[in-house]
C-alpha cells in the first residue's frame, strides 16, 4: 500500500505561480512512474505530466513550457512547478503513483487549484 498526500494548492491570479507537492509514504513497493492529473468541473480527469524514477518526463501540450515536474526519490516526493497560470488551469490536481508491475497504481486525495482572471 502506498499513500499519497498532495499539498500546495490554492487561489491565485492569472500569471502567478504555484508549486504542488506529493509525498508518498514509505513502502516496500518501489514506485516507477509518478504523475499529476487534473479534473475540472464537468470534465474528465486528464494527464498533466508524468515522471519516471529515472527522471524521464512527459507533459500535456496545454502545459508545456509553463509547468515543470520533478521528483526527489530519496524523499519519495514529487513536485509540480506551475508558472504563468491561466484560468483554464483551474481544477483539482491529483497525484498518481504507478508501481513497477505496471498494473498497480495509487491516487492522492487531490488539491484544489483555482486561477482567477
Amino acid at each position: 500500500q502506498v499513500q499519497l498526500v498532495e499539498s500546495g494548492g490554492g487561489l491565485v491570479q492569472a500569471g502567478e505561480s504555484l508549486r504542488l507537492s506529493c509525498a508518498a509514504s514509505r513502502s516496500r513497493f518501489s514506485i516507477n512512474v509518478m504523475g499529476w492529473y487534473r479534473q475540472a468541473p464537468g470534465k474528465q480527469r486528464e494527464l498533466v505530466a508524468t515522471i519516471t524514477r529515472g527522471g524521464g518526463t512527459n507533459y500535456a501540450d496545454s502545459v508545456k513550457g509553463r509547468f515543470t515536474i520533478s521528483r526527489d526519490n530519496a524523499k519519495n516526493t514529487m513536485y509540480l512547478q506551475m508558472n504563468s497560470l491561466i484560468p483554464e488551469d483551474t481544477a483539482v490536481y491529483y497525484c498518481n503513483a504507478l508501481l513497477y508491475d505496471g498494473r498497480t497504481d495509487y491516487w492522492g486525495q487531490g488539491t484544489q487549484v483555482t486561477v482567477s482572471s
